[in-house]
């Protein structure tokens, strides 16, 4: 048993201010993403590299970023777990496509709600880039494994 003083620092506490929490959220998820896009890769057929790796550039621009913004506002940024429960369970490519699609729309809804909690022109460009982003993975994604329609009306929301 370790003692408190050589124990890992937790995680800091999710902050109460709407926009500052949404995107501590957004930070959170974006971990994970990470995290699973690497589950991704290890299963996936050479014929959606290109995708996996892009989607991981991505993910890791909009979790810096991010990370960036709370810092500016003096917010301690969640740090990402030593590893992450994932929806499903992936031992195929098409595992790999519905656990990679299952994240990109995880993810806009993170987006989404920075978003709707956004305060600022600033934060809403920033989530609606990340959104967007997201949406359009996600297309690409239900188009490798052939879902139609590639496309949803409103991403990250239920409507």
């Amino acid at each position: 048993m370790t003692s408190p003083e050589t124990s890992p620092e937790p995680s800091p506490s999710r902050p109460q201010d709407g926009p500052d929490a949404a995107l501590f959220d957004a930070v959170a998820n974006e971990h994970g993403v990470i995290y699973g896009y690497g589950l991704v890769s290890a299963h996936s057929t050479p014929d959606v590299n290109d995708l996996v790796s892009d989607a991981m550039a991505e993910h890791r621009e909009l979790r810096e970023e991010a990370i960036a913004r709370l810092g500016g506002r003096n917010v301690p940024a969640p740090l990402p777990a030593a590893g992450y429960q994932m929806p499903i369970e992936v031992d195929s490519p098409t595992d790999a496509a519905k656990l990679a699609l299952r994240m990109e729309e995880d993810s806009a809804v993170a987006w989404r709600a920075l978003l709707e909690q956004a305060t600022t022109g600033d934060d809403r460009t920033f989530a609606v880039t990340a959104l967007t982003q997201c949406a359009v993975t996600a297309a690409k994604w239900r188009d490798v494994l052939k879902l139609v329609p590639s496309t949803v009306a409103f991403p990250g929301g239920s409507e």
